[in-house]
């Protein structure tokens, strides 16, 4: 059987590497070693970005979600309370988006909250 030479596949893989470098400074676009090590950190950063825009998001809706409470004169914690003892099943991210926009069905619901409450 004949010897097959690997050098299409790693100048394929160098390409790809070098690709998703680009814009780098310096050897960091150029050379594949220092390239590899940079587009492995900057995947690894990507990936933990996603999950921090998570955690972002979700400490944003309680913010959100504490001040409209505490202009209709409950705490976060009472009113997320209240909810649950009301059985509403609402998450955080639906709250967030109404006491944002519909102060009115907000004002409803933390009502419901502070009849379950007293």
């Amino acid at each position: 059987m004949a010897r097959i030479k690997g050098g299409l596949n790693a100048k394929k893989k160098h390409n790809r590497v070098l690709k998703m470098a680009k814009g780098y400074r310096g050897a960091r676009s150029k050379q594949y070693r220092i390239a590899k090590q940079s587009v492995m950190r900057a995947l690894a950063s990507s990936f933990a970005g996603r999950k921090e825009r998570k955690r972002q998001m979700r400490s944003l809706w309680i913010a959100r979600i504490n001040a409209a409470a505490r202009l209709n004169g409950l705490s976060y914690s009472k009113f997320m309370y209240g909810l649950k003892l009301a059985e509403v099943t609402i998450n955080r991210k639906v709250l967030a988006d109404l006491a944002v926009n519909d102060a009115e069905g907000f004002a409803k619901l933390v009502d419901v909250a502070k009849a379950k409450l007293a």
